[in-house]
């Protein structure tokens, strides 16, 4: 499922889906997103005629959930029937049964798990996910929280020509997170971090912020997510407002910004005054991996996992903003020097090096 940025153009012109206004823009944008030729998406998006279906938005959230659904359990060695609570977001597939129904299916999890499912929330959903889990977890004692972030890439596919809504093609790619989280007062010798911060800013009640991102139907009725050009300067309102309340940037060792384009996190980075070296686990992951929406921030400290950075005392900040229009940042303290994991989305990145 990898693709190329050349490919990419090359398939949506044999698509016959897209007029060549279209694909200029889906051009342009590519070139200057900061997204490399190794991200990846279902090609069949590409068909001529392509409507979103939810066979195969759920057969794209299946194969990536339970993914990394699998691999927690094996790195954690919690057994599915010991998960006391289970939260999934994927911002626009929203099926009945749910996507977390189908975790509960698949992994076979107990009757009386606590489970909830997260829509219509985009690329801030991830943290919104954790700020639940925290409070399950302060009314549930020696309980294990599981969280699973997602996009369905198939299911967020434009294949229309209105031009604000082809943004999200060049940028939306495949992905997902499952973060493991406990009370358990044993846990905290092999815990990684401790969750010391969480803020949540929402601009609902303007209406340039409600509707800077929103899912409609096209004048043929081809549904797709619409982002306004408005959306940058809501989205520097909203971050200011809530690193305001988080205090400041300074107190942090690392920082994950949700990786939504090069744009905006050029944007992020001029209006937060941040250094370079801030910025570099975010550019990776969107060069590496594109947006992957909510679970764009577990990428990113994957990232720096990876490399060895974290170290015992570390404060790791995790930012992300997303339809609603919301931004939300949580604050990480390492309790030890993360080591390089068994498991990574960027081991492969060092075996090809």
């Amino acid at each position: 499922m990898q693709i190329s940025k050349a490919e990419f153009i090359e398939l949506a012109k044999k698509s016959g889906n897209f007029n060549d206004t279209a694909i200029e823009i889906q051009e342009r944008v590519l070139k200057k997103s900061g997204i490399g030729d190794e991200t990846y998406m279902p090609k069949g998006v590409f068909r001529p005629g392509y409507r979103t279906s939810l066979k195969d938005g759920r057969q794209e959230a299946s194969m990536v959930m339970f993914g990394a659904v699998k691999d927690l359990l094996a790195a954690t060695k919690v057994k599915p029937k010991d998960i006391r609570i289970l939260i999934v977001n994927c911002g626009i597939l929203n099926t009945t049964p749910s996507l977390s129904s189908m975790i509960i299916n698949h992994f076979k999890m107990r009757h009386d798990i606590q489970s909830f499912n997260l829509g219509g929330m985009g690329c801030a959903a991830g943290i919104t996910a954790i700020d639940l889990a925290k409070d399950l977890l302060d009314a549930y004692p020696s309980s294990y929280a599981l969280v699973v972030s997602t996009e369905a890439v198939s299911y967020t596919w434009y294949s229309g020509n209105d031009t604000d809504m082809l943004l999200p093609n060049c940028f939306f790619r495949m992905g997902a997170a499952a973060i493991m989280l406990s009370n358990f007062r044993l846990d905290r010798w092999r815990a990684k971090y401790e969750l010391k911060q969480l803020v949540r800013t929402h601009k609902g009640m303007d209406n340039k912020s409600y509707q800077s991102i929103r899912l409609k139907e096209d004048s043929e009725g081809r549904k797709g997510i619409s982002v306004s050009k408005d959306v940058i300067e809501v989205g520097g309102n909203a971050l200011k407002d809530n690193i305001t309340t988080l205090g400041p940037l300074l107190a942090f060792e690392h920082v994950c910004i949700v990786a939504t384009s090069k744009k905006v996190l050029d944007e992020v980075q001029k209006n937060l005054e941040l250094m370079e070296e801030y910025m570099e686990a975010s550019r990776k992951t969107l060069e590496r991996f594109g947006n992957t929406s909510s679970s764009s921030n577990w990428y990113e400290l994957a990232y720096l996992e990876f490399e060895e950075r974290v170290k015992k005392g570390d404060r790791v900040c995790q930012i992300a903003a997303g339809s609603g229009f919301m931004c939300n940042s949580v604050v990480w303290k390492a309790l030890k020097n993360v080591g390089r994991p068994n498991q990574s989305p960027w081991i492969q990145e060092d075996n090809e090096s």
